[in-house]
């Protein structure tokens, strides 16, 4: 039984902890978000009414209620919650762990629930070390990841367990959360107001996190201070600047929304949208992104996609690849957005990327053709027999129409020429010689 003593220790340690951790929701009635995973009428929600969960991983960026959500399944489903921390913890602690989630379920007939912060990081062995006690149902597994599971976790792991991916929280749940923080006992108790642009650049600057909202309005209020006589303190937009200078994104450099965003920028060049493309940029010099990585990214695009619509294009790509490695931050954002809006510009052509995929599958699964005998290298005793090859250079314009295909193959079986640029020219020019060749 609970003394006075005990309870007062325990609501002064519950006083003393981030305004995030008070705040966290106790009940699924509390929990804001991700409506299309745990909201009525959902699956999973069903399971937890029921009691009848199966392992889960969830799946998604910081702040969107993963760790809150296992929580609330477990007080939810009367399970034994255990929490175990993937960077701190390691193989004995897991066993451990599993042993008293089996006398626990031999004793009393308590399922436990066994809660992994950041499973991804598990090494494969530490993973296998769940494997059983998953598979046996000793343990219902909630894992909780900000990296995709099925790239970072063990695939018999995956296929015992349901993989819920979490969005991140739109401005108006962000807001919400706000509101109930300024008002509730465990929060602020209604002893701070905020101001309605303080309260948005609040929502700005959380990028979607609910930690990072919360910890914002924690530090505002404190620069706020407490008004004398009971009066309500106003947080003001100068409260929230001062608790929060720079806007937080979601990025990681080598997780999805590393890989997410600079697709995004490569497709925004691809399409032609230099607006999108600087934007895209902006995301990764905000967050901090390797700049030889986008400039390496972009050297990459200008062949795939410009090719020789645009010959120019390579060469500003690989200045800025020159660039990056030569200035860096934060000098080189200039020229990566100088050549991320001239690729956005330039006439578009994958005719080059195309054609050498075309032909290595030939190569790989056609027959071996022999070089024409033409074409063959003459420092050797018998050349003279191979042929007459034609010199372009003897011929006008530096051209003469000869076959330098193997035989089976025709001419334009691997590059058509793209419809614009200097590619789209060329090969006309080039057409339109060997025709009139032809009719001569």
């Amino acid at each position: 039984m609970e003394s006075l003593f005990d309870e007062s220790a325990r609501r002064a340690m519950e006083e003393g902890l981030p305004l995030a951790a008070r705040m966290r929701p106790r009940t699924l009635e509390e929990f804001v978000g991700q409506t299309d995973v745990v909201g009525p009428g959902t699956a999973l929600r069903s399971a937890i009414e029921q009691d009848s969960l199966s392992s889960l991983i969830f799946y998604g960026p910081a702040g969107t209620g993963k760790t809150s959500l296992a929580r609330i399944i477990a007080s939810t489903t009367r399970s034994a919650f255990t929490e175990l921390s993937a960077v701190t913890s390691g193989v004995a602690d897991i066993r451990n762990a599993i042993e008293q989630a089996r006398e626990r379920l031999g004793l009393s007939g308590q399922r436990t629930i066994l809660f992994v912060d950041e499973i991804h990081r598990f090494s494969k062995s530490q993973q296998d070390a769940l494997l059983h006690a998953v598979e046996d149902r000793l343990v219902v597994l909630i894992g909780a990841t900000t990296e995709n599971p099925f790239f970072e976790v063990n695939a018999p792991l995956i296929s015992r367990s349901r993989v819920l991916e979490l969005a991140v929280l739109t401005d108006g749940e962000i807001r919400d959360i706000v509101r109930t923080a300024l008002l509730d006992e465990r929060g602020l108790a209604g002893r701070f107001e905020i101001e309605s642009d303080a309260e948005e650049y609040v929502v700005l600057t959380a990028g979607g996190d609910a930690r990072v909202a919360l910890t914002t309005l924690e530090l505002a209020a404190q620069q706020a201070g407490v008004s004398g006589g009971g009066a309500v303190a106003r947080i003001t937009l100068d409260h929230v600047r001062e608790a929060t200078p720079t806007r937080i994104l979601p990025y990681d450099k080598t997780g999805d929304t590393h890989y997410d965003v600079i697709s995004a920028f490569i497709k925004s060049m691809r399409g032609s949208d230099p607006d999108a493309a600087v934007y895209w940029l902006a995301r990764m010099v905000h967050g901090g992104e390797d700049p030889k990585f986008i400039a390496r990214r972009i050297l990459i695009m200008a062949a795939e996609d410009i090719g020789n619509a645009d010959p120019q294009a390579v060469l500003v790509a690989h200045a800025a690849v020159k660039a990056a490695e030569f200035i860096g931050w934060p000098e080189c954002r200039i020229n990566l957005a100088q050549a991320a809006v001239y690729m956005s510009l330039a006439p578009k052509s994958n005719a080059s990327y195309r054609a050498i995929d075309d032909a290595l599958a030939e190569v790989r699964s056609g027959p071996a053709r022999p070089v024409p005998d033409h074409l063959r290298d003459r420092h050797r005793p018998g050349a003279d027999e191979y042929g007459v090859y034609l010199y372009p250079h003897s011929y006008p314009g530096g051209w003469v129409d000869q076959t330098y295909l193997p035989d089976g193959l025709e001419r334009g079986c691997f590059f058509q020429p793209g419809d614009a640029g200097w590619e789209h020219s060329r090969a006309n020019e080039i057409a339109q010689r060997r025709e009139e060749t032809t009719d001569g």
